[in-house]
């Protein structure tokens, strides 16, 4: 694995657990193709961003709505500048106290040090089940 794409991947993951936004957001590039599928009339924090200020309001959002209970990793595979990392979550929904258990499977392009692609595979269904 190229060393700067392992560091941004590292850099990614411990700025996700420790919620430092600024450092997280950081880097992502100016222009992001981010999706994220899901009941976004439930989650507004799900759907599509496009940039840079769009991945720090999502990450604000989903921090004032969610509380993580555990993470686990997976794996972590990487292919030239393309990343798929796997693992597992258990979220709570802080709106209904509600628990989410999912498997997630994250795809990302890194480029020049930066995340320029963005998509996070979950049990949508789950996370909107838990809204309710």
């Amino acid at each position: 694995m190229n060393s700067n794409i392992q560091e941004t991947i590292q850099q990614f993951l411990q700025f996700m657990s420790e919620r430092n936004l600024t450092a997280l957001t950081n880097l992502f590039s100016d222009t992001v193709d981010w999706y994220i599928p899901g009941d976004e009339q439930k989650a507004p924090w799900l759907g599509v961003r496009n940039n840079r200020q769009e991945v720090f309001d999502f990450f604000e959002l989903l921090w004032k709505n969610t509380e993580p209970v555990s993470a686990k990793i997976d794996h972590i595979f990487n292919d030239d500048e393309n990343v798929v990392i796997t693992g597992e979550f258990v979220t709570k929904m802080l709106e209904t106290g509600n628990i989410v258990e999912s498997l997630f499977c994250i795809q990302m392009r890194i480029q020049n040090n930066k995340i320029t692609r963005y998509r996070l595979l979950e049990d949508s269904l789950a996370v909107s089940k838990a809204l309710e």
